[in-house]
């Protein structure tokens, strides 16, 4: 199991039957406990399960969810699996200082794992990484954590990238448990990767669509050589809001006999987008290439313009994360508490989604209304 110390752990031996356990209570009763025995007043699910329950509440810090706990009433203390006490049987919650050390000490990968949305059946799978700014110390780098999405904004786990290396390095370890038999890994030009590809297709039988940007000089320069103007397979979608016009062009290439270096590579994509703000009336271009290995009956002009919107989707779970849960400006540093408590917000935020909330502030405040009853509820403790 996982080592709890200052080394974030990359290891993750949960299964796909513990994982997909029904109830929240269950998953969370496999994941060890990282306190001494000796001492225990409460159980480790319980104490997730509170902290859990207050971010869903709207608790954004360890204090907030220390103050949910210590006013919830004792119908709540019961659901949530605290032992009664006294020969009144009064159940008492953990305080904060339990509340802190849990998070602080509890495996982020495994929690991060029981608390996911399993990726099975899903078409894609977005790979992306986003740092917690404001668990940055004088000596300490902002925590940087890499997660997995899927196409309906559902987090599938993350994974923090330990100090002094990159993204890169967490990608088959983020991804490593789950099922991708068929489905399409999408990521940024970061992870397009010789290693990465063979990997997805040779070991996980799965699909990838990869940006390729400057970071591949030579790779970008074949792409962009490539003859584009004589291609006929292409796709055209306009939209408008968020105070601007966008029109995408896709346009897509089989390039199997062109001499492409690149694991499995089939397909090229050029991606060419105008935006225009509709305030400023200024007009900005876009240019931007991808490679798959789905040759051009299984991944249309159509289809690769949906699977990349799909992959900037991922910044809209990022941008809920700051702004709903003011992330960035959370003050939480010490040990495994960055990562864990992202591991909540994501967890609130795959909650409320599958409870039919569009607006994840909107659910937020609704939940708020009653909340020592609506969180349990969502998360289905009986």
């Amino acid at each position: 199991m996982c080592r709890q110390s200052a080394m974030v752990c990359l290891v993750k031996p949960f299964s796909r039957q513990q994982r997909e356990l029904p109830g929240v209570e269950a998953r969370l009763a496999v994941l060890p406990d990282p306190r001494h025995r000796r001492g225990r007043r409460h159980t480790l699910a319980s104490v997730l399960l509170t902290a859990a329950c207050a971010v869903l509440a709207g608790a954004r810090s360890y204090r907030a969810i220390g103050q949910w706990a210590r006013h919830a009433p004792q119908d709540t203390l019961v659901r949530l699996g605290f032992r009664a006490c006294g020969p009144l049987g009064v159940r008492r919650p953990a305080g904060l200082s339990t509340l802190r050390r849990v998070l602080v000490l509890v495996c982020p990968g495994g929690l991060a794992d029981l608390l996911g949305h399993g990726p099975t059946g899903t078409e894609t799978v977005a790979v992306d990484g986003k740092s917690a700014r404001g668990s940055r110390t004088d000596t300490v780098p902002a925590a940087h954590l890499l997660s997995a999405v899927t196409a309906a904004g559902r987090i599938v786990s993350q994974l923090r990238v330990p100090d002094k290396t990159n993204e890169i390095s967490a990608f088959t370890a983020l991804l490593a448990p789950f099922d991708l038999a068929g489905t399409v890994v999408t990521a940024d030009a970061l992870h397009t990767q010789r290693e990465h590809a063979k990997w997805l297709v040779e070991v996980k039988k799965a699909h990838y669509l990869l940006v390729v940007k400057g970071n591949q000089p030579n790779l970008h320069a074949a792409l962009k050589a490539l003859p584009w103007k004589d291609v006929t397979a292409r796709r055209y979608d306009r939209e408008r809001g968020h105070g601007r016009r966008e029109t995408r062009s896709v346009r897509t290439l089989t390039v199997t006999s062109l001499g492409l270096d690149f694991p499995h590579v089939v397909q090229a994509a050029k991606i060419l987008r105008h935006r225009t703000d509709l305030k400023t009336g200024k007009v900005t271009r876009q240019t931007v290439y991808a490679i798959t290995d789905m040759a051009a009956s299984e991944a249309s002009p159509q289809r690769i313009g949906r699977l990349t919107r799909s992959q900037w989707g991922i910044e809209a779970v990022h941008h809920i994360r700051d702004t709903a849960f003011a992330e960035d400006a959370s003050k939480v540093r010490t040990g495994h508490g960055p990562a864990n408590m992202a591991t909540l917000r994501n967890l609130a935020i795959n909650t409320l989604r599958d409870a039919g909330h569009r607006s994840i502030a909107a659910g937020l405040r609704e939940v708020s209304y009653e909340p020592f009853t609506r969180p349990l509820d969502l998360l289905k403790l009986p």
